[in-house]
């Protein structure tokens, strides 16, 4: 959510942001917010008039009481009860503005950085940089399900059994593996000097509207039936609601936070769910970073922060680059996002695995998460990145380190996570 200050004062800036979005359908919610605005000043200012009003009334009565003067009192009573009633009116008149204010600033998209490139979807991102060779094998690299199977890691059959298409059993070998990738993300982000985290894996729905968009909120969120709670979709939405509603000391930012959670997603969209593979799910595990910090060092902070993302996948010898999104693949609060790729040796193309999203203060601003200031308080930016999300994270990694007769080669990093195992075979 933008300051309505600003949308106040610069309109035409808030509508050319829009436009760069391609949501042209949102452009007349401008104008109803400034319509709406002024209405609720107005109404403000009524309701101070009429208070004042009451309040000067209200001190004749006493007097005209202590002289005796019953029927002067008596009179003004009777206008007493009339402001009254009239001032009630107006308090449900501007209550009711208000809200709908709110509704309309929370579908109004967050001010993109003045870098991010323009483009109408994710077609038109715009690669920023490589890192690693992409590797070309002579030999074919099977799909990665098979690559599973060989393993005796993969059941999606007996998943579908248990919850239909969109979930999996991961065991033996890759299960490890899984857990070994986890396990050495979360200590290289606590080597980085982020606090380890578990946050609950379910939140309610004024902490949902607070990190994200409604749209986004229908796509993706499982709802709990019969409860006001959701099954969350990433752990960042568990972490940013952590300080929902809360006015924090200036001396403790940033918060540098990084942490585990399954993840929930409806994956509702063009899409779909892939029936053979573990690209597509409604379920996984993931390992996230937060930042909340001082406005002025978000922009730093999230830099730091894709290229931990990038340091990780290059320690585990998996190519990637990064893809600055372009306006149009924006989600509504981000102000800026990168998406990290590894590379695929199977389709020669790189694939998204992470993404960095700098949400300047409309998070902070939805959830009232605020910061003591010297002579007033102001909103914090927060800031989240993927650090590693598997499953998908095992396709880059058994393409990237399979074999011709194979086998999957462990990198030197997860040894101590793979109980000493340098090697994948496939099972007879």
């Amino acid at each position: 959510m933008i300051d309505i200050k600003f949308l106040r004062e610069n309109p035409e800036a808030v509508k050319e942001n829009i436009q760069k979005k391609f949501q042209m359908n949102k452009l007349d919610l401008v104008d109803q917010v400034i319509e709406l605005d002024k209405k609720t000043r107005e109404l403000i200012a009524k309701g101070d008039e009429l208070r004042q009003s009451r309040n000067s009334l209200s001190k004749k009565i006493g007097n005209f009481m202590r002289e005796g003067k019953k029927e002067e009192a008596e009179e003004i009573k009777t206008r007493v009860n009339t402001i009254n009633e009239e001032l009630e009116q107006n308090e449900k008149l501007e209550t009711e503005y208000s809200q709908k204010v709110n509704e309309i600033m929370m579908k109004i998209p967050n001010m993109m950085h003045e870098s991010v490139p323009i483009g109408k979807d994710d077609s038109e991102n715009v690669e920023v940089q490589k890192y690693g060779e992409p590797t070309k094998p002579e030999y074919e690299i099977p799909y990665h399900a098979q690559i599973m199977e060989s393993l005796c890691g993969l059941d999606l059959d007996s998943a579908r059994r248990v919850a239909g298409n969109g979930f999996y059993y991961l065991m033996g070998d890759i299960a490890q593996l899984h857990s070994a990738i986890i396990t050495y993300a979360r200590d290289f982000m606590i080597e980085k000097g982020f606090t380890y985290c578990i946050p609950p894996f379910m939140i309610r729905s004024d902490v949902v509207t607070g990190v994200m968009s409604f749209e986004e909120m229908d796509a993706m969120m499982y709802k709990i039936e019969g409860e006001d709670l959701y099954l969350i979709g990433t752990s960042e939405h568990s972490m940013i609601g952590k300080f929902k509603g809360q006015l924090l000391k200036k001396e403790e930012l940033p918060y540098t936070m990084t942490s585990y959670s399954p993840c929930f997603r409806k994956e509702k969209g063009a899409h779909g769910i892939e029936e053979r593979g573990v690209y597509r799910i409604h379920q996984f595990e993931k390992q996230e970073m937060i930042v909340v910090c001082e406005p002025e060092q978000s922009y730093e902070w999230y830099d730091k922060m894709w290229k931990f993302t990038v340091e990780l996948f290059r320690s585990l010898e998996i190519p990637v680059r990064t893809l600055e999104c372009c306006s149009g693949d924006l989600a509504d609060l981000k102000a800026k996002s990168v998406d990290v790729e590894a590379w695929s040796p199977r389709q020669q193309k790189y694939f998204e695995v992470g993404s960095c999203s700098n949400l300047t203060d409309a998070q902070s601003r939805r959830l009232g998460i605020r910061v003591k200031g010297e002579k007033e308080n102001y909103f914090p930016h927060t800031l989240n990145n993927t650090v590693v999300a598997p499953p998908r994270m095992l396709i880059s990694f058994l393409e990237n380190h399979y074999n011709q007769d194979g086998s999957i080669d462990i990198p030197e990093v997860l040894w101590k996570y793979m109980g000493g195992k340098q090697r994948l075979e496939p099972k007879k």
